[in-house]
């Protein structure tokens, strides 16, 4: 059983598949992936997670938290070019993971995806409708009671104390007066039919919205970055709170381990390079078009990452981003740029549905490809006859994540998708080094520099140091759903895998 458990899927034969003719077609060049890239990395993070990283965890330091963070989705975006280069087919981490670590650890990424994928498509719904709200009511007059634009749950949380372990893993309660966030619904719907009509269409919308995105970034830099006060940096890194009760310093909470938890949290601002390589079976040149979409797509978000979060720690006192939910037009106001919040919240809005499309783009990919290996039932597999997409997947995930979107806070779930995207990442550094070792003889149109050890190991390393460091109850909700995923796997996947009956 630990054999089959652990058998590897033929990379030839995923490579035969990658020519399968009768998919999904193939009409994506190097530039549509690189603006699929920013168009899903620029976007929650940057918009909305940024003042809470600040506010919460590491001060003015949330800078260096998006460096650590940035460096951590290098080595991983080095480790998935290669990757895709050499496996160019739509499943992402999965694929790799089948072709490399065997059916059961491919089962485990796969279901880890959806964490990525659908539940990162909810929260920046729910970023969406922050933004929405926000400029319905300051440009037009229009408010929307916050029965209907807030989640009916809130959670909790405690941070976890040193040396002593946690001081609580925190608890839901009931949001009084909140029935759904609605429009958070509304664009996840909308979104969703897109994605049906077509990976062309939504590659041109796509396309549209980087563009107003990236712009309003650039604004942000250029008109707000001469309003800096240099004394709101001062400390850069803020003293450690401690724990009233022991008077030890509290994990994640400002300090050396507050730029860590930081970075946990504001890693949700570069998940979509990723997404790039589920689009492979969509690109006309996989073998090159992929790695130049994954690397210049991360590269060109880092620096403007990098750029924001200085300012916009600049130009209001940590402090005061406690509990914005919109803190790029937030330090607009603050700088007295009028124009500009207006001008951030439409770029915000925009930039927010490009990076639901990305991701709910990616999620139905994951479930075609898992369908086509046997894994999950075959109406996953299908495609629609008219618009080459698979319609059956896209409108459950659409509907899931609305669901989701409507009810669940934003806190919950970024930390959620932060550390199902680390644990991919964690897996895809392994499957290349130990590809490296197993297979040196396959062609590899790109190679992670170092050989085969220096970079996956770095991989490693930082994507799981980022995994300690997320909080008590996110790793908890991490081995849950992880346990849902294998109750699944043994009733359904296991027994109707095909490479099984091979």
């Amino acid at each position: 059983m630990s054999n089959t458990l652990f058998a590897t899927k033929p990379i030839d034969q995923l490579q035969a598949d990658a020519e399968h003719k009768g998919g999904l077609k193939r009409e994506l060049g190097a530039w549509d992936l690189t603006l699929l890239g920013i168009g899903a990395i620029i976007g929650t993070g940057i918009f909305v997670l940024t003042g809470m990283a600040a506010a919460n965890n590491a001060g003015p330091a949330v800078t260096l938290s998006f460096v650590i963070a940035g460096i951590a989705s290098a080595f991983a975006g080095l480790c998935y070019s290669e990757m895709a280069s050499m496996i160019p087919i739509a499943g992402s981490a999965y694929t790799y993971s089948y072709a490399t670590m065997g059916e059961l650890v491919a089962w485990i990424i796969g279901w880890d995806l959806i964490l990525e994928y659908l539940v990162g498509a909810a929260t920046v719904s729910v970023g969406w409708s922050s933004y929405m709200c926000q400029f319905l009511n300051n440009a037009l007059g229009i408010h929307i009671p916050s029965t209907w634009t807030t989640s009916p749950f809130i959670w909790v949380e405690a941070g976890k104390a040193l040396p002593t372990g946690a001081i609580s893993t925190g608890q839901f309660f009931h949001n009084a007066g909140a029935v759904i966030n609605l429009p958070a619904v509304v664009i996840t719907l909308l979104v969703t039919m897109i994605l049906i009509r077509g990976v062309k269409e939504s590659a041109r919308f796509n396309a549209v919205v980087v563009f107003v995105k990236v712009a309003v970034v650039l604004l942000f830099i250029a008109f707000v970055g001469p309003k800096v006060v240099p004394e709101n940096w001062q400390p850069f890194i803020p003293e450690p709170l401690k724990d009233p009760s022991t008077g030890e310093p509290i994990f994640g909470k400002f300090g050396v381990t507050g730029i860590f938890q930081g970075a946990t949290t504001v890693f949700f601002a570069y998940i979509g390079f990723d997404a790039v390589s589920t689009a492979a079976q969509e690109a006309k040149r996989p073998q090159r078009d992929l790695p130049i979409g994954i690397l210049a797509s991360l590269a060109i978000c880092t620096v403007l990452y990098i750029a924001v979060s200085g300012i916009l720690t600049g130009v209001v006192p940590y402090g005061d981003l406690k509990g914005v939910s919109h803190p790029v037009s937030f330090g607009a106001e603050r700088a007295g740029i009028k124009w500009l919040e207006h001008v951030i919240e439409i770029g915000a809005i925009a930039g927010l549905s490009s990076v639901m499309l990305v991701m709910l783009m990616g999620q139905p990919r994951i479930f075609y490809s898992m369908a086509r290996d046997g894994l999950l039932p075959a109406f996953a597999a299908k495609i629609h006859p008219k618009y080459g997409t698979p319609h059956i997947t896209t409108a459950i995930t659409g509907v899931v994540c609305a669901v989701a979107g409507g009810l669940l806070p934003i806190d919950i779930l970024g930390e959620l998708c932060s550390i199902g995207t680390l644990f991919a990442f964690v897996l895809v550094s392994l499957g290349v080094m130990i590809l490296r070792i197993k297979r040196p003889d396959i062609e590899r149109k790109f190679k992670v520099p170092g050989g085969p050890y220096l970079v996956p190991l770095l991989g490693v390393a930082t994507s799981g140091l980022l995994m300690y460091t997320a909080t008590t109850a996110t790793i908890v909700r991490l081995f849950v759903w992880m346990a849902l995923g294998l109750l699944i796997y043994f009733v359904y996947g296991m027994r109707h895998s095909k490479m099984r009956k091979a």
